[in-house]
């Protein structure tokens, strides 16, 4: 995996971005902004998921109204995302912590002086919002709806911000495919100091999300690209704050949680290997500490894999071995090993 990026820090709220900041996960509601009750009531479901920072939709002047109720009942902190209309960002800057504007459709340059001067008088970033999907009329007809239209797009509203004296920026490039996504942000990063929000939008259900967003932002990561990331899936909250905390787990960035390794399922399995695992993935999945945990189905692989796990489980014909950090701390029938594994997976997690 390459280094890190070296990028300005910002702050949406309390929660830094950039720098050598932890990457953090967003998500986004999905409630009318104007009905606070849902909307607070699925900002705390986020907040309870793991999420970092979360983002409403502003389309009309009712939900600009209703952040200020919003703001009130949450402590997660809270982005504004506004299209076409520049006046509802100027409501929202006074209660938000940062305000989301998509260069394509937000319109003129008078129109972003003024929310650039609302978020420097409150001190918030602006996120610059580039989609591919609404790129400005003559970028698009000099340059299509490729990667180059999109970084000519970041580069001519990141200039634009500096221009009236303002760097409190984050940016963000998104295709709704992956080699589309992925090659805007590689061109932009060495050009560019400001971190970057990584998200492949548009991405579909829960499988078409996991595994666009997998490629996408987990190839940037591991180029060592990207600051905060948001997991587009259709329908779902805390699925995009899960899919996005595996995401940076698995890529290597953040030594965080159980790593559960168990082997593919074949004929030589002696347990009921996929009702074990789904028992160890539901009870482990709080747990913070980063420990390599092993449910492996038969001798094949499994003291080999059990020796260098932190805890293991090695299915035998009708009992097996739990193991910890290789050594065997007991021999048991099959239908008491998860507990016993489970037992010592606690007790390495509570240490230190």
């Amino acid at each position: 995996m390459n280094k890190r990026y070296p990028t300005k820090k910002i702050y949406v709220g309390s929660v830094a971005v950039g720098g050598d900041a932890p990457i953090s996960v967003q998500s986004m509601t999905y409630s009318k902004t104007r009905d606070v009750k849902a909307t607070v009531e699925q900002i705390k479901r986020l907040h309870f998921a793991g999420c970092d920072i979360v983002r409403v939709a502003v389309p009309e002047e009712e939900d600009a109204i209703a952040l200020k109720e919003i703001k009130k009942e949450i402590s997660l902190p809270l982005v504004a995302d506004i299209h076409f209309n520049y006046k509802l960002a100027l409501i929202a800057a006074e209660v938000v912590d940062c305000i989301r504007i998509n260069p394509g459709n937000i319109g003129s340059k008078e129109r972003i002086k003024e929310v650039v001067k609302a978020c420097k008088e409150r001190k918030i970033p602006i996120r610059i919002g580039v989609n591919a999907g609404s790129l400005e009329k003559e970028i698009e007809q000099k340059y299509g709806v490729g990667a180059k239209a999109m970084v000519e797009s970041a580069l001519y509203h990141i200039k634009l911000l500096e221009d009236l004296d303002f760097t409190d920026i984050k940016v963000s490039l998104k295709a709704s495919d992956v080699p589309r996504t992925v090659e805007a942000y590689r061109t932009l990063r060495p050009l560019v100091p400001y971190p970057f929000h990584l998200g492949v939008t548009e991405a579909g259900t829960i499988f078409h999300a996991t595994i666009k967003s997998a490629i996408g932002i987990g190839s940037l990561l591991l180029d060592g690209i990207g600051d905060t990331i948001r997991v587009s899936i259709t329908g779902e909250l805390e699925k995009e704050v899960e899919v996005g905390r595996a995401i940076i787990k698995d890529s290597g960035v953040a030594n965080e949680g159980v790593n559960i390794i168990s082997c593919p399922t074949c004929g030589r399995i002696e347990a009921d290997l996929v009702k074990a695992v789904a028992e160890v993935e539901e009870k482990t999945k709080h747990i913070k500490k980063p420990l390599n945990i092993s449910v492996m189905g038969c001798v094949v692989n499994a003291i080999g894999e059990a020796k260098h796990a932190d805890v293991a489980i090695a299915y035998g014909k009708g009992s097996g071995l739990v193991m910890v950090k290789g050594e065997v701390v007991a021999k048991l029938p099959e239908n008491k090993l998860v507990d016993k594994f489970l037992q010592e997976v606690e007790k390495l997690a509570k240490e230190n």
